[in-house]
């Protein structure tokens, strides 16, 4: 597609929201109303041509009181339909119902679309257009004629010709849409938007490889934290353009963020791929591929989040010794910390690896320093990390520069995890550390304050590829990362020695130490046998101090029994003194038998 009709087009459809969304939407909300509309005039417009066929057809499924209209699809030639009589232009023909009418539209959509749009949330949205009498206008940019979201050419106002815009271009003109609406918010970029060059390095080790691996057929593409769908569309991009278009990628990604898996669907329908291949829901409690395996598989998964809202759903019992059941088979090898499932989806992947192929699969996945070096050896993430290097899957780690992500500036890794490895990674892992590898940003995005170029990343790739010991690459031998814990044992060692002071401390109880040696300095042995007469004056000072005791504290601190029963103590102490000195035990063997003589 040429960039300068691909910027042109970026640039119009992001003109519209300060034209007609300010001082109704906060910026933040822009992205609220554009992306879904920019789906539905893509759609509308690839509808169009076959409308009178769509609407004949639906209007004969109705007379023979058909309510299935899945034969829509082949009449409207893709892989959606819309039966209503309306599209985009012919509503702003009745600008006094535009609002009505547009709901009607988007009720006459095949289901995959109607899934999407109640997955943007698009209804909430529709009613403050409407109170703000903006429908009309907003549709209206979106048919303006000076650009073309359709297939075929067009004339734009001045009569020149508009070339066409395929799935792809198309694609890339909603990828770019929101990239612009993250860098807006950066809040929520790293939410569901990995780094553009993260996603370009995974891939390249992903697939470069095993390029002369690749046959002609179809290959299994899966992220199961897919987010908008950025590391699925560059994987196939890329894995085409070094194969020269031999084979074709299927994409399969699972999302829990509902939005998100709105913009994600989107995306896939408008480059005419599969939406049923995408899921919704939570990977981990409800898997959305459970009879697939995939030659190749990437994420960036959430890392610090609970898994607690998916407990029930994979295990019963959990940390209770004995009566623990993991009762999802994919997460038998062991369970991380409630407070942490980035595990969980890398061993979701393991689980879905190829056995029986020669190329097997290929696993690359972005985590933080928490699945590198938390848990105890036989703990959870402690068996994850043993299953996967005792299997000799864990290819390599790659330690990415700071500050390289939009929400977080702490250390992040990528692994990379195969099951059929060459002869010469067998038994070994590289560790690469490319955190001094970047250049900085002249304008930071979030936290993002750096990014890796092209030449990184080729240089990242090879480094990978080359698996020597030297440099910024260190390779080591499997055994190198086991370990176990031992716990050493000794007997408790304790010394004895009668001092003046430490006697004098017995005095006191210790949970109120201050209380009583300011109540001694002031009233002295009274305490131990008239201590009632003080009592006010204790209380008093407790509450013009401030100092808040518990009830049995308060109760001690007032008590005479209480004080004579520390005399008691401080007395006995005193006694011992005049037979042990200043004597000091070291072995407790010693002093007791001596304590013991009578």
């Amino acid at each position: 597609m040429n960039q300068k009709v691909h910027n042109q087009i970026v640039s119009f459809i992001w003109s519209i929201a300060d034209d007609v969304l300010r001082d109704v939407f906060v910026r933040g909300k822009y992205r609220d109303i554009i992306l879904p509309f920019t789906v539905l005039r893509r759609l509308d417009v690839l509808l169009v041509p076959t409308k009178a066929k769509v609407l004949e057809a639906n209007a004969f499924l109705e007379a023979q009181g058909i309510d299935d209209k899945s034969a829509l699809e082949s009449q409207s030639g893709c892989s959606f339909w819309n039966n209503s009589k309306f599209t985009f232009d012919t509503l702003l023909n009745d600008a006094d119902n535009i609002d009505s009418n547009l709901e009607a539209y988007l009720d006459g959509f095949s289901p995959n679309v109607r899934e999407i749009i109640s997955k943007f949330k698009l209804a909430n949205q529709l009613q403050t257009l409407k109170e703000a009498g903006l429908t009309y206008l907003l549709i209206e940019k979106f048919c303006n004629k000076d650009i073309n979201l359709g297939t075929n050419e067009a004339k734009n106002g001045k009569g020149e010709t508009l070339p066409p815009l395929t799935n792809l271009g198309m694609g890339y003109v909603f990828e770019e849409l929101i990239r612009k609406f993250n860098e807006e918010n950066n809040e929520e970029a790293g939410e569901h938007f990995t780094p553009r060059e993260i996603i370009k390095l995974m891939t390249h080790i992903l697939f470069l490889p095993v390029k002369d691996k690749i046959k002609s057929g179809t290959y299994l593409v899966y992220d199961p934290a897919c987010g908008s769908g950025g590391m699925l569309t560059e994987a196939e991009e890329f894995a085409l353009d070094i194969t020269g278009d031999k084979a074709k990628f299927e994409l399969y990604g699972q999302e829990v963020n509902p939005e998100t898996y709105a913009i994600c669907t989107s995306d896939m329908l408008i480059k005419g791929k599969k939406t049923e291949n995408i899921s919704y829901g939570s990977t981990l409690s409800r898997d959305g591929f459970p009879h697939l395996h995939f030659d190749f598989m990437l994420s960036n998964p959430p890392y610090g989040k609970t898994w607690k809202i998916d407990e029930d759903a994979i295990v019963e019992e959990r940390g209770k010794k004995g009566k623990e059941r993991i009762k999802d088979n994919r997460f038998q090898v062991g369970l991380p910390s409630i407070s942490d499932g980035q595990l969980l989806f890398l061993v979701n992947m393991v689980s879905k690896m190829k056995h029986n192929t020669e190329l097997g699969s290929r696993v690359a996945t972005v985590h933080n320093g928490s699945a590198l070096f938390t848990g105890d050896a036989g703990g959870g993430e402690s068996e994850i990390r043993k299953y996967l290097i005792e299997n000799d899957w864990l290819e390599c780690i790659i330690a990415l520069p700071k500050n390289i992500f939009y929400t977080t500036g702490i250390p992040t890794y990528i692994w990379i995890v195969s099951n059929k490895q060459p002869t010469e990674r067998k038994g070994k892992v590289q560790l690469i550390n490319a955190l001094d590898l970047y250049q900085k940003l002249r304008k930071n995005l979030g936290q993002k304050n750096c990014e890796l170029t092209a030449a990184h990343i080729d240089e990242l790739t090879q480094l990978y590829m080359d698996c020597k010991d030297e440099g910024i690459s260190k390779v080591y031998p499997n055994e190198h990362f086991g370990y176990h814990k031992i716990t050493v044992e000794r007997p408790l060692r304790l010394s004895c020695c009668f001092t003046d002071d430490a006697i004098e401390g017995l005095r006191y109880d210790r949970g109120i130490r201050d209380e009583m040696e300011w109540a001694y300095s002031h009233f002295g042995d009274e305490l131990y046998t008239d201590l009632k007469k003080h009592r006010d004056k204790i209380e008093k000072h407790l509450n013009a101090n401030d100092l808040k005791l518990s009830p049995a504290n308060r109760n001690k601190l007032l008590s005479q029994e209480h004080w004579l029963a520390q005399l008691a103590i401080k007395t006995a102490a005193d006694k011992l003194e005049k037979v042990f000195g200043g004597q000091q035990f070291d072995d407790y063997n010693l002093f007791v038998p001596q304590l013991q003589k009578p």
